[in-house]
């Protein structure tokens, strides 16, 4: 077998109905969109409509409450850390904070505060200050041989 030789099987590709193309093709007239009406012509966006009943959407109650000032804190993982710390971005001495990841690279906005979530392993000793932590997370830098310090909301987040 040559490489200009490669054929698909027979019926594993099916030419696109060609519409509109005259009585004889089956397809011609009205192009298989039926006869008149809204949904015969072109730009039809009745998703959702139900003929006039009162759509789903509208019958079924609300509920839930999103808070518009909640806080939004960007989130680190313990591996994330870890892997700045062995690329040499982030100093194991003294305490690493919002700032001093951002520096790293680590995060791009620190927003309301940075989060310290337990995904992957760690094993630098280092002095953390945080907006935020799980118990996962403290408990990993705490096996690790550091700490924890959960802060108050910076006051110059960047947003």
């Amino acid at each position: 077998m040559k490489l200009n030789e490669l054929r698909d099987n027979l019926g594993a590709r099916k030419a696109r109905a060609r519409v509109g193309r005259g009585i004889g093709s089956g397809m011609g007239k009205t192009s298989t969109s039926g006869v008149k009406g809204q949904k015969a012509r072109s730009g039809v966006a009745i998703n959702g409509f139900e003929g006039g009943q009162m759509p789903l959407y509208r019958r079924l109650p609300k509920f839930g409450f999103k808070r518009p000032n909640a806080p939004v804190f960007a989130e680190v993982t313990t591996g994330r850390i870890q892997r700045a710390v062995d690329a040499g971005k982030l100093a194991t001495d003294g305490t690493v904070d919002a700032a001093a990841l951002k520096a790293a690279g680590v995060v791009k906005h620190t927003r309301d505060g940075v989060r310290l979530l337990n995904k992957g392993e760690l094993t630098a000793k280092l002095t953390l200050s945080v907006a935020g932590v799980t118990a996962g997370a403290k408990a990993a830098v705490e096996a690790a041989g550091g700490s924890v310090a959960v802060a108050e909301k910076a006051a110059d987040s960047d947003k």
